[in-house]
Parts: C-alpha cells; sequence; structure tokens
C-alpha cells in the first residue's frame, strides 16, 4: 500500500471525517470552499481509489456514492507494515521510530501490546 496523492488524501481524509457515504459532488462543493478542482477530476481520482480497493461504491440513481472500504487507522497501520518491510532489521527499524516517539505515544503503545496480549 503506498502513500497517497494530494488529491486523493483530500477525498479520502473528507470520507473518514464524515462516516457517510459521499457522492463525488459532495466531495468537489466541499473542496471548493478552500481551492476550484474539476468535477470529472474528483470523479477519476474516487474511481481510481475504489480500483485499488480503497473505497467501496454503490450506484445511486445515476452517481456513485463512495465510502472508506478500511478505516484510516487500518491505512496507517498498513502503510506501517509496508514501511517495516523495506528493512532486513525490523527491530533496530522499530527501535528507531520508538526513540522517536513523544512519551504519550509511547503510551499508547505499550496500552495496544497489553491489549493484544490479554486472553479472550
Amino acid at each position: 500500500m503506498r502513500r497517497l496523492g494530494e488529491l486523493e488524501a483530500e477525498i479520502m481524509d473528507r470520507l473518514w471525517r464524515w462516516d457517510r457515504p459521499a457522492t463525488v459532488r459532495d466531495v468537489v462543493d466541499d473542496i471548493n470552499r478552500t481551492r476550484t478542482v474539476a468535477y470529472t477530476t474528483v470523479m477519476t481520482v474516487a474511481d481510481i481509489l475504489h480500483r485499488k480497493g480503497l473505497l467501496r461504491r454503490q450506484k445511486n440513481g445515476r452517481a456513485w456514492v463512495y465510502e472508506p472500504a478500511h478505516s484510516r487507522e487500518e491505512y496507517t497501520a498498513a502503510l506501517m507494515q509496508e514501511a517495516l518491510g523495506h528493512t532486513e532489521d525490523r527491530r533496530t527499524a522499530l527501535l528507531h521510530f520508538v526513540e522517536c516517539m513523544s512519551p504519550e505515544d509511547v503510551e499508547a503503545l505499550n496500552a495496544a501490546l497489553r491489549s493484544t496480549r490479554q486472553p479472550d
């Protein structure tokens, strides 16, 4: 899974924040509040995100309605997994990563590790 391009990230960010299905028109109208983007450009990028498996879509009349196929957190975790796959020394890469973390993030990581070790 690769990082999102600028417009891909804008589209995904809105759909994750809205937490509801949306049309290309919804996305275009929202983006156009801060900058101009063509309907056809957003339509093309949404189709690409769908083909990549990042968006699900369903026909609603003549328009497609899009929603994220995965949560923002699942997407972030996949990016982290991919980044770890680029090193032969995962332990050292993780160590460097943890050394750069804030105390709050270290505590969140510790809590996550504790929760995965809990018996069902």
